[in-house]
């Protein structure tokens, strides 16, 4: 079963997430990183990029045998499908078509959430940005797993399992433990995709529609890109809470990489992430960062220090509901 474990809590602190004070002070000491501040449309063209690969996949894969499609769908499609997930992250905070047109935003965001076979954007926006806002308080910040997680997944093989149902275990979390009104969005977005998995199974098939999602289950599992779902906040060192990543998937993932300067900065988009550390490489070189995201999942599974559990926690307190509404 493999080695247990040796973190059974999660670490509590009781100071304030990282991010905003050291946002302040480096844009006292660098005002020109207001200038990177905006938005980058070309990440519309990826999305498109993207929903025509899968549409091609899709159409090349729909008469083929269960192994090919598995394979296909966990190399090629689990990639671009969190390719897509990326680009849709850039939607949420609206650093497509900026803050003048959130619906724009929103309708390009549910557009590329078509070929992960299941609604999602919506959803994932408004607990996303409650991430950002509340980032390690408890029940509110729903990237952190639960306790039953950290209890459960305590040895090297659940963690295994943990890691292949991660695409359950993330979305579930949310919408259980501190669920939040569902939007209109939400209600159009399963909608339109219903109609578009039914459009997809009429024209293509039920094998098309099947590819998609397992392509979207397999991404979100034990894949090279899903790394970074481990690299980002959880403690591969002791008191910090996020962590960069600099290595080459950066350049088909829009600088996800970059995770530091985005909760420093998230109102700047992808394509100039990397401006912000040259403007001031002296708040991230000291950092913790990783250089490989499928080292992470790797040390994830074999270092009995890593779980679950292992990350920065806050006792909850009252927050904002006006900062919580949706636009």
């Amino acid at each position: 079963m493999g080695a247990k474990v040796t973190r059974e809590d999660f670490e509590w602190i009781y100071t304030e997430q990282p991010h905003a004070s050291r946002r302040r002070e480096m844009l006292e000491k660098y005002p020109q990183i207001k200038k990177l501040m905006g938005h980058d449309v070309r990440t519309a063209y990826y999305i498109v990029l993207l929903f025509m690969l899968q549409l091609t996949a899709c159409w090349m894969i729909k008469d083929s045998s269960w192994p090919l499609l598995l394979l296909t769908a966990y190399v090629f499609g689990g990639t671009v499908n969190k390719l897509a997930i990326f680009a849709m992250h850039e939607g949420s905070h609206k650093l497509i078509f900026g803050h003048r047109y959130p619906k724009k935003n929103h309708y390009l965001g549910m557009f590329g959430n078509l070929i992960l076979g299941l609604p999602a954007y919506f959803t994932f926006r408004k607990y996303h940005l409650d991430h950002h806002r509340y980032q390690g308080m408890d029940t509110i910040d729903g990237d952190i797993p639960t306790k039953i997680e950290s209890k459960l997944f305590y040895n090297r093989f659940m963690k295994v399992i943990w890691l292949l149902i991660f695409p359950f275990t993330y979305s579930l979390r949310q919408v259980i433990r501190h669920p939040r009104p569902i939007s209109m969005y939400e209600v159009y977005s399963v909608l339109v995709a219903i109609a578009f998995d039914v459009t997809l199974c009429y024209t293509m098939g039920f094998k098309a529609l099947a590819y998609l999602l397992i392509s979207t289950l397999l991404g979100g599992g034990i894949h090279p890109v899903n790394g970074h779902a481990i690299a980002e906040h959880f403690l591969f060192k002791k008191g910090q809470e996020t962590y960069s990543y600099y290595g080459p998937f950066n350049y088909i993932a829009l600088n996800v990489g970059y995770h530091n300067e985005h909760h420093d900065f998230p109102n700047i988009p992808w394509t100039k992430l990397p401006q912000v550390k040259k403007i001031a490489p002296e708040y991230y070189e000291n950092l913790a960062q990783h250089t490989s995201w499928p080292k992470v999942l790797w040390d994830f599974i074999f270092d009995p220090d890593l779980s679950p559990a292992a990350r920065i926690k806050r006792p909850r307190r009252n927050v904002d509901s006006d900062k919580r509404k949706d636009d």
